[in-house]
């Protein structure tokens, strides 16, 4: 079984104002995707995220969002494609300014929120995206949504020359076509422990998830999302990490 890399949202604090635990995360993820500026954090918070992240040999990814801080990047924003790149592109050389500073780089690409979903509903904004990367370093990959069928984007990022990493959600319901649930929906985010364990084991075995619909779902993943805002989802991340160990996909 190829390694299912951890990966969190990091980075997302303002000023005085505290969000995530990103302390006790940090040391249990592979992948820190951390905020760019323009949905949450701040250049204090970049810089000492990036820093924690070298400090435990965890990778960092920039993570790109609309400029909606209020909205904290959840809201979509009436873009053109070419603003959509060119966003993301001053994005990208801001985290490379930070990463540079503590001997690190920009290992890859995860936008954030609605331009995260914008991407994978329109092949327009993805398109923006992928070029935005392939201005600034076209080794890059962009990590994006494991859907049930993930034909089209392939196909996309192929035509662009752009690499996928495609990821899947341990605490998030999925609907029939493999995407996630609205949040604004009962039951679209896990809070049960042993719920978030067993299916984060499912998508690094291959085994079905039950959609919202009732129809299984098979994820193919290079990685999986966890999320460290409380107590509890600690000790979710850290039992989601020594149950992959179990399984052989941690090294």
């Amino acid at each position: 079984m190829n390694r299912l890399l951890l990966n969190a949202d990091m980075g997302e604090s303002f000023g005085p104002w505290v969000m995530g635990m990103d302390h006790e995360v940090m040391p249990h993820v592979d992948l820190a995707n951390v905020a760019c500026g323009f949905h949450a954090s701040d250049p204090d918070v970049i810089r000492m995220t990036v820093r924690l992240a070298a400090k435990h040999g965890v990778r960092v990814g920039a993570h790109p969002a609309y400029p909606d801080m209020v909205g904290f990047g959840r809201r979509s924003l009436a873009c053109s494609a070419e603003e959509v790149e060119n966003l993301v592109l001053y994005q990208l050389g801001a985290m490379a300014g930070m990463c540079r500073a503590e001997g690190l780089t920009v290992s890859y690409v995860k936008p954030h929120g609605a331009l995260y979903n914008d991407m994978a509903r329109d092949p327009e904004i993805m398109t923006a995206v992928m070029k935005a990367i392939l201005a600034f370093d076209p080794t890059l990959p962009l990590m994006t949504m494991a859907i049930r069928d993930t034909g089209a984007v392939r196909e996309l990022a192929a035509e662009q020359g752009v690499t996928l990493w495609f990821e899947a959600f341990a605490d998030r319901a999925y609907d029939g076509e493999g995407r996630l649930v609205s949040r604004r929906e009962v039951g679209a985010v896990h809070h049960d422990p042993e719920v978030i364990v067993d299916q984060a084991v499912r998508i690094a075995t291959g085994r079905p998830l039950i959609a919202s619909d009732g129809s299984e779902l098979v994820l193919a993943a290079d990685t999986l999302c966890v999320h460290g805002d409380n107590p509890e989802s600690i000790a979710a991340v850290r039992a989601i990490r020594q149950a992959l160990g179990n399984l052989g996909g941690d090294s």
